[in-house]
């Protein structure tokens, strides 16, 4: 669907609100080759670096468990990063992972996607991982204001695994890559997922 100024735009599955007036500048752009790819590739101005993508492809309506990655358009939230590891330069909001950080993936607990204090007594996600996909994580403003039960969590931007193997919904980026982008984009920045 086009708007007024002939953009393409994706409809989002969040409600309309300030991201939706940022200009252009900020905008990340994902771009899978149809709703099946695994791969696609991410674009801020004339930065563009190949991502992976969730291990069933890009889909409108994104179910909690589903393996996709969710079309829409979606607030850079905040930056997390491993300390031991990494510090990246970013304007976005940034804070380091401590050991027992998590997140809640349960879709009936009163924290569905929400940072939590591990252990946690319901289903979480741990974020301090050895694999280092998580020395980076930006996280994305997927089914959070107002967060719906079963549409989807921990919906992040993070380090991609050898060969872009695919993720279980989120994009993931070589990590060299994702601190120059990271690095690059303005606070009030937001991603539009598209196929």
């Amino acid at each position: 669907m086009a708007n007024r100024q002939g953009e393409w735009v994706v409809p989002s599955m969040q409600r309309p609100g300030p991201a939706s007036r940022y200009n252009a500048a900020a905008r990340l752009i994902v771009r899978a080759l149809n709703a099946a790819a695994q791969r696609g590739s991410v674009q801020f101005g004339s930065f563009r670096v190949p991502c992976a993508l969730g291990r069933c492809g890009v889909r409108a309506l994104k179910r909690e468990g589903d393996g996709a990655t969710p079309c829409g358009r979606f607030r850079l939230r905040r930056v997390l990063y491993r300390p031991c590891r990494v510090r990246p330069r970013t304007a976005l909001d940034i804070r380091a992972i401590r050991e027992n950080d998590g997140w809640c993936d349960g879709a009936g607990d009163r924290n569905y996607n929400r940072s939590i204090k591990l252990p946690y007594k319901g289903s979480a996600e741990r974020l301090w991982r050895e694999d280092g996909l998580y020395d980076i994580v930006v996280v994305l403003g997927c089914n959070d204001v107002p967060r719906i039960k079963n549409r989807g969590s921990a919906i992040f931007m993070h380090v991609a695994r050898p060969g872009f193997s695919p993720t279980e919904g989120c994009i993931a980026l070589r990590a060299s890559d994702l601190q120059r982008l990271i690095a690059m984009v303005p606070r009030r920045s937001e991603i539009v997922i598209e196929i």
